[in-house]
């Protein structure tokens, strides 16, 4: 009988302690595996030190148009311990126009505005935005000079950052998007967590697990250009 006292008498000194803001509250919420995220195979990652967040999105899907300002304010307090990725899924012929046009963007130092730019175009004006000749005409619009943008888009390295992305979307088995994958082998999405912002603090979560088990076992980089 005395033990149940003392036990009552900690939780409800604990419980006066925390709401009084004299103890530390969880410094972030426990997720598990199964149900707020999926643990696959280790992959080589393309970050280096730091802990590699990727997105597989695709600019005409409404729900990674959604999750963009989300991803956007999160990126203002991600760790730095971590480093932000994307790459463009392509799940059948149509869209690899949209996929070209991401790494065209990539290789001229624009994604940061395009990406937007792009989505708004799509959702909002609804723009197609689907073939080399219109996505051309918008990245003028932009303000990209026509024969950079050409070139860029049609590249000899094109070729392989399509031939990767796909590597990597058949690798971690990418069936829908907007899909995110922490250092290579935890699968996240706001379906698993049923919503925006609980997607972010999963990621922070994995992010600061990643960190955590990499210094018992570091991860091996595979860098593509």
């Amino acid at each position: 009988m005395e033990n149940v006292k003392v036990k009552m008498w900690k939780l409800t000194l604990s419980s006066l302690l925390l709401c009084l803001g004299l103890v530390p509250a969880m410094a972030s919420a426990e997720y598990t595996e199964g149900v707020e995220y999926i643990a696959v195979a280790q992959q080589p990652v393309d970050t280096s030190a730091k802990i590699e967040v990727r997105e597989f999105f695709w600019y005409g899907c409404p729900h990674c148009f959604h999750l963009e300002p989300v991803l956007r304010e999160w990126h203002k307090t991600m760790s730095s311990k971590a480093k932000f990725v994307r790459t463009p899924a392509v799940f059948r012929d149509t869209w690899e126009a949209h996929a070209r046009a991401y790494y065209a963007y990539e290789a001229l130092g624009v994604s940061d505005k395009m990406d937007m730019a792009m989505f708004s175009a799509i959702h909002e004006k609804s723009r197609p935005l689907d073939n080399e000749k219109s996505i051309t005409a918008f990245a003028v619009e932009q303000g990209i000079d026509e024969k950079r943008f050409h070139d860029a888009y049609n590249s000899f390295g094109m070729a392989a950052s399509l031939k990767h992305g796909i590597d990597l979307q058949q690798r971690y088995n990418i069936t829908s998007v907007p899909t995110l994958v922490v250092d290579g082998k935890y699968i996240t999405s706001a379906g698993l967590t049923h919503g925006q912002e609980e997607l972010m603090k999963v990621l922070d979560f994995l992010i600061d697990k990643s960190a955590k088990e990499r210094k018992r076992k570091p991860v091996r980089n595979n860098k593509v250009k």
